[in-house]
């Protein structure tokens, strides 16, 4: 199973952006709002796709 690599603090920045996102497509009516969903599940489940291969890690080593 594929371990959490999305830290606290890129959560939030997730949340807001994805939210962010969302809203801007609902106020201009437009379906590429739904691309605000992205960010959210990943916030949500903790793991993003493309840091994997990236190697990348946000979280700190005591939230492991």
């Amino acid at each position: 199973m594929l371990a959490c690599n999305v830290g606290k603090t890129d959560k939030i920045i997730r949340w807001i952006i994805g939210i962010v996102i969302l809203a801007l497509g609902y106020y201009f009516k437009t379906w590429f709002g739904l691309i605000g969903i992205i960010p959210i599940l990943t916030a949500v489940f903790g793991r993003c796709g493309l840091y994997y291969p990236l190697k990348i890690d946000t979280t700190k080593k005591e939230d492991k």
